[in-house]
This record gives structure tokens, C-alpha cells and sequence, in this order.
């Protein structure tokens, strides 16, 4: 019997080429369509590469361990080291080529002798040696001077026309002349897209809304249009938290594999159905989801929705999936919601601001979202929700001025948009803050209005009017009741 060897494949450089801006004038909503494009080509290819090898050499199709998340892992006889390493070559250097040299494709091999621990380390100081020293193959003329290169989108391949097709087909294929392409509807092998786990296809969350026609899906400022209060939209993203200390925990690669199906699973199918519910499926669109993180865009105020279901669905999953495992590591989620500064905003852009809220989020605490310029624990952001729920419906049922959620800003020593300077917190006179409410809220059916002030009061400092803490949520119901009563 041979000896079977373990294949490790990774994509580096995958923000870079997203982030990369087209070099012509082109419109937001061209640079989008290139955004999207791009992002769903970079989750399939990481799917069709190990399969397509494993087709080439005649392999079973279980022997691919796990897949996705710019990355892959597969088991093969010792004999096909040399075929597999052509395949790899041929990959990335169309990789290179698609990508202006932006992505680069690396991988290891080792013999799958020993203890899990010992075999990972193997692999992970082979990807490390290559990622540290990239002409380490010899290159022959790496420094000879040549022309520049042109950007991604002049190859040709990214366009309008293939982000559609990827987001309706039902088959992708793969073709050994183009081994870095993805080929939509044939090829010399050939896998279904689904969103549900399946040994024999290719699991992916696509969903689009849809534009107003429904001819093809909706862009940002189209979705902008279907928010609540402000025309804005957002980005979500979600990463699960210390999930590469809680790979590195596993015992066995019968784990490893297990649990990075298992997360790759919740995030493609949970998402799908997810956005395909009555309040999300005309107001977001997938980007991505990965193996152990996702990324989303659509209207400002279903994002948010989206991410308190989404959190809530992943602290059910863990707690099921990961009971046996101890310690918090890989049981909880951070989340970043980033509104576009305007309509017109580059996708790419405010997606690389949301990765940015997301790290601040991650280094600030675990568990926790980004909204708003704060950083919230999950369990605060339903007191934001209850927040916004009384301003909004104290400004739609009494009739109260908007200048209220103006002027509770300055609380938090915020000064009202647009105005010259920061104001400065004006909490060390708790009485100033219940005066307020009373002018806000008074004058309207007093017995109400009493109520109503005493639950903001509650809402925003807690019930001690002498010693008075500002709860984090504040502000964060403060700016989102001001975005959803904005006309």
C-alpha cells in the first residue's frame, strides 16, 4: 500500500486584489460588478482547484479533507506528488497572470506519518519557508526589467458578464488549458453549485437581491433606496473569534476536517436561507462566505438585523457543535456594520474600512460588534434596539422634534453634524439630562410623555439620577433612531 501524503494549498494576497482599483474612469457601478466579481471568483477557485486535481488523477473525491476560505487540504498517494505539483505550477502561474501578480498560490506536502500536531507543524513551516522566500524556486530572470503589467480587469476574464453568470449558475466547470479559470456551465470536469453540504458539489452562498425589473441583481444605491429613514447602504462582516488557536487545539486531522466542514457549512447555508428571508431577500447581497468568516452588503438597517440573527444562529450552532470541545475559542463572533460616507461610495473601499472596524472590534474585546463608531457586546445591542424603538416612536407617535436626539448627544459629547466642534459630555450634572427629556418629550399627553422619559432615562443612564453611568447602547440607539427618522 503507499504512503499517502497530506496537500496543503493556500491564496495570499486576496485583500490586495480585491482592494485593487480599476485604472480607467470607470462608473461605482462598474467597480462594484469588478468587486463582486472578483470575491466569487477567489471563493470558487479554492473549491475547484483541489477537486479538478483530484479528477486529473483519477482520485476519489472523499479524499478532499476541506475546502474554502482561500484555502484547501486533500490526501494523495505518495506517487502523485510529482502530477500534483505540475498541476499546482500550471495554477498558479495563470493565478499570476489573471491577477497582475497580486494572488499568490503556495502549497505544501508531507507525509501523513505521525501525531496531528507534528504533521500541521510540518505543513505550516513548508508554507511559511515559500511565503517568506517567493523565489526560492528560481526564477531565472526575477530581476531582469519588464513591462508593466497590465491591471486585472485588462485580462479580460473579470467582467459584468461573469459576475452574473456566477451568481445564477447552477454547474461550474474547469478546463485543463485554463487551470486558474473557473468555467461556468461546462468543462472537462464539472461540479453543481449548492448551498447545502454535498461530497458531490460545490457549496457557495450567492444570494442577490434583486433589482426593481429583476433582470439582474441590485446595486448598492438601488439598495440604498429600499432602507428605512436615511438612502444609505452598508457592509457587514463577521469573523469567528481565535478559530485558527481552536484549529490548532484539534488532535487528530479527522477533527481538522470535521470542524472546518462544520463551519463552512453554518456560514454557506445559514446565510443563504438567512438573506433569503421576507425582511432581507430584497435588501442584501452575499459577497463571500468562508470557512470561517463572511462578508455582506445591502440597506443600513437590515444589516444590522441581519447580524443580530446571524450571531444568535452561531451561539445556537456552537453550543450543539462544540459542546465536547473545551474553552471559548471559536464559540463566538465579532461582526463590523460600515455605512458607505455616500451613495456613490467604491464597494471596495467601505469593504476595506468594514475589515478595519472588524480588527478594531476583535482587539477591543471578543464576541461584540462594530456599529456606529462603538464597539458593543451582543447583549448591549438589544438595549439599542429597545433605544431606538422609544425615540423613534416618540418623534413618529407625539410629534416630538428630532432636535431631541440632537441634544442627547451632547451627553456623550457629541456635537451635532455638521457643527464646528466636538461638544463637551455635560453628565456631570445628571439634572441637565432629565431637563432635557422634559423639554423634548413634555407638552404631549403628560402621562405618557412621563413614561416614556423615564424609560429613556433608563434606556441611557440607568435608574439612579444621582449617580448616573451612560450605558454603552446610548449612543449607538441615539445615531441609529436619528439614521431611521431621517426623511
Amino acid at each position: 500500500m503507499s504512503e499517502q501524503i497530506l496537500l496543503q494549498g493556500k491564496i495570499l494576497g486576496i485583500e490586495e486584489f480585491l482592494f485593487a482599483r480599476p485604472s480607467g474612469g470607470e462608473t461605482a457601478a462598474a467597480q462594484e460588478d469588478l468587486f463582486t466579481c472578483r470575491s466569487q471568483w477567489v471563493t470558487l477557485v479554492c473549491e475547484v482547484l483541489p477537486r479538478a486535481l483530484l479528477a486529473e488523477l483519477g482520485l476519489a473525491r472523499v479524499l478532499l479533507g476541506s475546502s474554502g476560505g482561500g484555502q484547501f487540504l486533500a490526501v494523495l498517494p505518495d506517487e502523485a506528488r510529482g502530477a500534483a505539483n505540475e498541476f499546482l505550477t500550471a495554477a498558479a502561474a495563470q493565478i499570476r497572470e489573471l491577477t497582475a501578480g497580486r494572488l499568490r498560490l503556495l502549497w505544501g506536502m508531507t507525509e501523513n506519518l505521525g501525531d496531528w500536531a507534528v504533521v500541521r507543524r510540518r505543513l505550516t513551516d513548508e508554507l511559511r519557508r515559500k511565503r517568506c522566500a517567493p523565489l526560492g524556486g528560481g526564477i531565472a530572470d526575477a530581476f531582469v526589467p519588464k513591462p508593466h503589467e497590465p491591471p486585472p480587469e485588462a485580462a479580460g476574464y473579470f467582467s459584468r458578464e461573469l459576475g452574473l453568470a456566477f451568481r445564477e449558475a447552477q454547474v461550474i466547470g474547469w478546463r485543463p488549458e485554463d487551470p486558474a479559470k473557473v468555467a461556468v456551465g461546462s468543462g472537462k470536469h464539472t461540479w453543481k453549485l449548492t448551498s447545502n453540504l454535498s461530497l458531490d458539489a460545490v457549496t457557495v452562498a450567492r444570494h442577490a437581491a434583486r433589482s426593481e425589473e429583476g433582470s439582474r441583481p441590485a446595486g448598492a444605491a438601488d439598495l440604498a433606496g429600499r432602507a428605512e429613514g436615511r438612502a444609505a447602504w452598508a457592509v457587514l462582516r463577521g469573523d469567528v473569534d481565535s478559530f485558527g488557536i481552536r484549529l490548532r487545539r484539534l488532535t487528530s486531522i479527522e477533527e481538522h476536517v470535521q470542524l472546518s466542514v462544520l463551519y463552512k457549512q453554518f456560514f454557506a447555508g445559514e446565510l443563504e436561507v438567512l438573506c433569503s428571508m421576507p425582511e432581507f431577500w430584497r435588501k442584501v447581497s452575499i459577497l463571500y462566505s468562508g470557512g470561517d468568516d463572511f462578508a455582506v452588503y445591502g440597506a443600513w438597517d437590515a444589516l444590522i438585523f441581519l447580524a443580530r440573527e446571524m450571531q444568535r444562529l452561531f451561539h445556537r450552532f456552537t453550543q450543539e457543535s462544540l459542546k465536547d470541545f473545551p474553552g471559548p475559542e471559536g464559540k463566538t463572533i465579532s461582526m463590523a456594520v460600515t455605512l458607505a460616507p455616500y451613495l456613490d461610495s467604491p464597494l471596495a473601499s467601505v469593504f476595506q474600512l468594514a475589515g478595519r472596524n472588524l480588527e478594531l472590534a476583535k482587539s477591543a474585546d471578543k464576541n461584540c460588534i462594530y456599529l456606529f463608531g462603538r464597539v458593543l457586546e451582543w447583549k448591549h445591542l438589544n438595549d439599542a434596539v429597545e433605544l431606538k424603538e422609544v425615540l423613534t416612536r416618540t418623534i413618529s407617535e407625539l410629534n416630538v422634534s428630532r432636535q431631541m436626539l440632537f441634544s442627547l448627544r451632547t451627553f456623550y459629547g457629541k456635537s451635532r453634524p455638521g457643527a464646528g466642534g466636538p461638544a463637551q459630555p455635560r453628565l456631570d450634572r445628571p439634572w441637565r439630562f432629565h431637563a432635557q427629556l422634559g423639554r423634548g418629550v413634555g407638552g404631549v399627553r403628560d402621562r405618557e410623555s412621563q413614561k416614556l422619559r423615564s424609560q429613556l432615562v433608563t434606556d441611557m443612564i440607568g435608574r439612579s439620577a444621582t449617580q448616573p453611568k451612560l450605558r454603552p447602547a446610548g449612543l449607538v440607539g441615539l445615531e441609529w433612531a436619528r439614521l431611521a427618522t431621517e426623511v
